[in-house]
């Protein structure tokens, strides 16, 4: 059959490109019903498909998501592109938003208290009546609104920049549709950039989470009210991290965790360390799976069962659901547009970030290869360098480390021991934090740990006390500039810096000078 000229009927109210309204007088058209009656396919799918492309508002750039994405849009929109930024929530993602910012601002205030409860050891006499944690709250997202609204404004403010801040989803390979107050709008670009994030994972083996309310580390972080007690499900570094904010601002926390130890996916010697300092702080019930949430007299309680051994109940005015973190692709829809994810969902994409769809890529928590802010951040250089400058090169993380902000501070880099085996030759070097000058005085304690091959190479650095997380950026630069343990352990440190602790490490590997009696 051939293509045929329709006049449609005028109808009062229907604009040109109402696809919808045209949809429904295609419907009622006598051609097509007498077609539909003799079995014959019609061209209205064709007629539709074509009104939509015209009602598709094109761009050369399309960026899903406003945290890690944002830093590809501006760049992309500095350089001449039109650019579509798509992004449900305020700009600047979970990180800003809902994570590292708002977190470390808030542990920030908690290490001071920290500092001034702990004076007593020093033979300070000092008090403590009071902490204002409603204040805190407030003071904090304060800032990160701002901060989230200046972003928001600086885009809009941008010539080359249409921001939708609304819900979107694919529905096609390179076309995207987003809500615009009751309607629906759709955008599409040949160039497509995934950033669209990731949430708390809620699992499904925990009973009751649709009939209890309960926290998720988005909610810990705007609490209006300091609870009395908290239940933290999860031995993760949300559970570390928000565990030693609640505990400094006065409250009693429990947490339960499934391994042995806490963070058990850090080198376990570290891990172990972290886990003795929170036992003296925190009541810690590991080796539990939690299976069930329910409500009873106005407590909430969590019921959790061991490998083997009784049942747990642990009780609390509320609880806090730290279980791991899931990637947004079901929000984003992306199996409409054909990208392929894995068995966890998420994105899978090759050495250049580049998903199974020519043109769409995939950054920062959707993409899973490192979740992490600085890890998305590193990833949307390489981005701009192929959607905006046609550039392409296989993604590297040079010297890529981590942190975890509790108390004390845990920081790695590399492979840990358990992640090595027995399949390579390596040694361990390890050094105390109390057999420094520094490191003695603040009497915290803590251990830095380097892991280094037979031809010399850092196969992993780790390390637990103060300042881990700034500590760990000596042996990131040098990985990254291409140095080996031995370089590290001559260089020259200021004495008596806390970064003797790090060349400690190295020197216990490489005896490479006199340290005397």
């Amino acid at each position: 059959m051939g293509f045929h000229r329709y006049t449609l009927p005028h109808a009062a109210g229907v604009r040109v490109l109402d696809v919808a309204a045209i949809a429904g007088l295609l419907d009622r058209s006598p051609l097509i019903a007498r077609l539909n009656r003799e079995g014959t396919d019609p061209p209205s799918s064709l007629i539709l498909r074509r009104l939509r492309d015209r009602n598709v508002q094109e761009y050369d750039l399309v960026v899903l998501g406003g945290g890690t994405g944002n830093i590809v849009a501006s760049a992309a929109a500095d350089e001449g592109l039109d650019v579509a930024l798509v992004e449900r929530g305020p700009l600047g993602g979970t990180c800003l938003n809902r994570g590292c910012n708002p977190s470390k601002k808030l542990i920030h205030r908690a290490n001071v208290v920290e500092t001034v409860r702990d004076a007593q050891s020093f033979g300070i006499d000092v008090s403590l009546d009071d902490v204002p944690f409603e204040q805190f709250v407030e003071e904090v997202n304060e800032m990160v609104t701002e901060a989230a609204e200046t972003k928001t404004k600086r885009a809009c403010d941008h010539e080359n920049v249409t921001l939708y801040q609304t819900e979107g989803r694919f529905v096609d390979e390179h076309v995207v549709e987003i809500d615009q107050d009751d309607d629906a709008e759709r955008i599409r670009s040949d160039h497509i950039v995934l950033a669209g994030g990731s949430r708390p994972l809620i699992p499904d083996a925990i009973e009751g989470t649709d009939e209890v309310e309960y926290l998720t580390s988005d909610d810990a972080l705007t609490l209006n009210t300091r609870p009395e007690r908290l239940v933290i499900v999860g031995g993760g570094y949300i559970a570390v991290e928000l565990g030693h904010l609640y505990n400094q601002m006065g409250t009693d926390v429990t947490i339960v965790g499934h391994g042995d130890i806490l963070v058990d996916r850090e080198d376990r010697e570290i891990a172990e360390q972290l886990t003795n300092a929170y036992r003296e702080t925190h009541d810690l019930r590991l080796g539990y799976r939690a299976t069930e949430l329910r409500e009873e007299s106005e407590e909430k309680i969590v019921r959790a069962e061991p490998d083997d051994g009784d049942e747990l109940r642990v009780r609390g005015d509320e609880v806090l659901l730290a279980t791991g973190r899931r990637p947004n692709t079901d929000r984003w829809n992306v199996e409409a547009a054909g990208i392929e994810t894995t068995d966890q969902e998420f994105v899978e994409t090759n050495e250049y970030l580049e998903t199974s769809v020519d043109g769409v890529w995939a950054i920062g928590d959707i993409a899973g290869n490192h979740m992490f802010k600085h890890s998305g951040d590193k990833e949307a250089e390489y981005v701009v360098e192929a959607v905006v400058h046609d550039r392409h090169k296989p993604v590297e993380y040079p010297g890529m480390a981590h942190a975890v902000f509790g108390s004390p501070q845990l920081a790695s880099l590399g492979k840990t021991e358990g992640e090595l085996g027995d399949d390579r030759e390596y040694e361990v070097g390890t050094h105390e934090y109390d057999a420094t000058a520094l490191g003695s005085a603040l009497a915290e304690g803590g251990l830095a740990k380097a892991i280094v091959g037979a031809d010399d190479e850092v196969l992993g650095f780790h390390i637990v006390g103060p300042e881990a997380s700034t500590l760990v950026h000596e042996v990131s630069t040098a990985v990254a500039a291409g140095a080996d343990a031995e370089q590290i352990a001559e260089t020259i440190h200021v004495h008596p810096a806390l970064s003797e602790v790090v060349q400690g490490a190295f020197r216990d590997v490489r005896s490479v000078a006199p340290s005397g009696f």
